[in-house]
């Protein structure tokens, strides 16, 4: 079905209300959906190489910095001709739980408190939780509480691609 040439195009949805582009009619609000996660996928392609060339060009330099600063993570700044590179190398720490577990036990053994060196969590896999007796189940029960995400709708066509 042709739309009239003022149809409102994804540059458009930000001068809309919410309540306006409720109300278009759903073939035009697939088409709309169709349009801005074509641009959305290319926009992470170009991004994602945009982000290499700019590695390519200034991990190098960025690393002396940081050597130079006494830093194998964080954030330096230098020039290029008219611009300040802020490069950052964002540390990122992983905790082998098995160890962890193994040094709280043992603080606990000396009758010390744990919570005082480190933060405590339990989590329990939804799937896990799902495929307990319900017995167990209901021994954990009164210890959880479910929320929900974001709604995604996603339009299709019936009756082929369009």
């Amino acid at each position: 079905m042709p739309f009239p040439a003022n149809t409102p195009t994804p540059d458009d949805l930000s001068e809309l209300s919410v309540q306006d582009i409720a109300q278009m009619p759903v073939e035009l609000l697939a088409i709309l959906q169709h349009e801005i996660d074509a641009r959305l996928k290319r926009d992470k392609a170009a991004k994602t190489r945009l982000d290499g060339a700019l590695s390519v060009r200034y991990a190098d330099h960025a690393a002396e910095e940081r050597q130079a600063h006494g830093k194998d993570t964080g954030t330096v700044r230098f020039d290029d001709g008219d611009f300040t590179i802020v490069a950052d190398l964002p540390k990122r720490v992983e905790w082998d739980q098995a160890q962890l577990a193994a040094v709280v036990e043992r603080i606990r053994a000396t009758g010390d408190d744990p919570a005082q060196y480190v933060d405590i969590a339990i989590k329990v896999p939804e799937r896990k939780y799902t495929a307990w007796p319900d017995a167990i189940r209901a021994e954990f029960e009164p210890a959880r509480t479910v929320k929900t995400g974001t709604l995604k709708v996603e339009l299709l066509a019936q009756g082929g691609d369009r």
